[in-house]
C-alpha cells in the first residue's frame, strides 16, 4: 500500500485488522487523522446503523453528512414527494427530484456521495403502528420532521424501545436540538403533551430561513458520530437553542423528571398516539 503524508503516523496493524481499502483510508483520512477517532473510531462509524426521520429540511443535510463520514446503514423514512417549495433547504433534493420520492431522491444522493453507504428506504410516514417496527434494527435515530405530533411520536417509541436519539426543530430563524440516551431528560421531561393543532406553526405556514435547516442539521449529524465515535460530550439534559439573526446560541439545563408522563417513575403513556395534526402538516413531515 502506498505511504502518504497523513499515513506516515497509522498504525499498519490496526489498519489491516479493520480492513479498510486504500480508498477508504484516503476517503476518511481528515477523520482517521484525528486522535480522538482513528482507524478504531472509523470502524465504529461505518459499523454504524442510523434512521432518519423526515427526508427535510433537517433530514436533508444529516444523511448527506452521515454518508460522508461513512455511517454503514442509513435509513431514511418520508411519505412525500418532492415539491419545488422544498428545495429552498432541502438540499439533498434538485429540481430533477420535483415529484420524485423523497427516500428514492436521498438514496441516490447518498449513492453518490458514498457508494459504501447502505440505504434503506421507508416510503411511508411514521405512525404509531409502525414507529417500533421500523427504529428496531438502528443504533441512533435523528428527528428530522417539523410538527409536533410526529416528535412526541419519535420520543415515545425511542423511550420505550431503550433507543438513543437526536431531537431537532427549526422555524423562522431559530432552532433548538438535544440528544437523548436511555436515562437522560426526554422530550416529555421538557414539554409534557403537544400543542393544540393548529396552536404553533409549522415551517410550512410561518416560514424558515433556508441554511438555518443546514445549521441545526450539522449539529444534529456531529451528535450522531459523537455518538457512534463516543467522542466527547453529548447534548444530554441540555437544550440547545439558537437565533441566526443575532447569531445567539444558548444551552438550558434540564432534568430528568420523575412526573414525566413518558419516562417518570409512574408513566401515563403507555402506547404510542397519533396526535392530531393540522391539516397542511399531514404531508410536510
Amino acid at each position: 500500500m502506498k505511504v502518504t503524508k497523513w499515513t506516515s503516523c497509522i498504525s499498519w496493524e490496526v489498519v489491516r485488522m479493520f480492513d479498510f481499502t486504500e480508498e477508504e483510508l484516503n476517503r476518511y483520512s481528515r477523520h482517521i487523522l484525528l486522535q480522538d477517532v482513528g482507524v478504531e473510531g472509523q470502524e465504529k462509524i461505518r459499523e454504524g446503523k442510523v434512521l432518519v426521520i423526515g427526508a427535510g429540511g433537517l433530514g436533508a443535510p444529516v444523511a448527506m453528512y452521515l454518508a460522508a463520514a461513512g455511517v454503514g446503514t442509513i435509513g431514511i423514512v418520508d411519505g412525500d414527494v418532492v415539491d419545488l417549495s422544498n428545495l429552498q433547504r432541502q438540499i439533498i433534493h434538485t429540481t430533477a427530484d420535483v415529484d420524485k420520492w423523497k427516500v428514492e431522491s436521498a438514496k441516490e444522493t447518498i449513492n453518490a456521495i458514498n457508494p459504501h453507504v447502505k440505504v434503506n428506504t421507508y416510503r411511508e410516514f411514521l405512525m404509531a403502528d409502525n414507529a417500533l417496527d421500523l427504529i428496531k434494527e438502528y443504533d441512533f435515530v435523528v428527528d428530522g420532521t417539523d410538527n409536533f405530533p410526529v416528535k412526541f411520536l419519535i420520543n415515545d417509541a425511542c423511550v420505550m424501545a431503550g433507543k438513543p436519539f437526536s431531537h431537532g426543530g427549526i422555524l423562522r430563524f431559530e432552532g433548538q436540538t438535544f440528544t437523548h440516551l436511555p436515562g437522560t431528560a426526554c422530550y416529555r421531561c421538557m414539554f409534557k403533551t403537544p400543542p393544540p393543532a393548529g396552536a404553533v406553526p409549522t415551517c410550512s405556514q410561518a416560514g424558515v430561513l433556508g441554511a438555518i435547516a443546514g445549521m441545526l442539521g450539522t449539529i444534529q449529524a456531529a451528535e450522531t458520530l459523537k455518538y457512534l465515535t463516543g467522542v466527547g460530550e453529548l447534548l444530554t439534559n441540555k437544550l440547545l437553542t439558537f437565533n441566526a439573526k443575532t447569531m445567539d446560541f444558548r444551552k438550558i439545563n434540564v432534568k430528568k423528571t420523575d412526573k414525566c408522563p413518558i419516562c417518570g417513575t409512574n408513566p401515563t403513556v403507555t402506547e404510542l398516539i397519533d396526535y392530531e395534526q393540522a391539516a397542511c402538516d399531514l404531508k410536510n413531515h
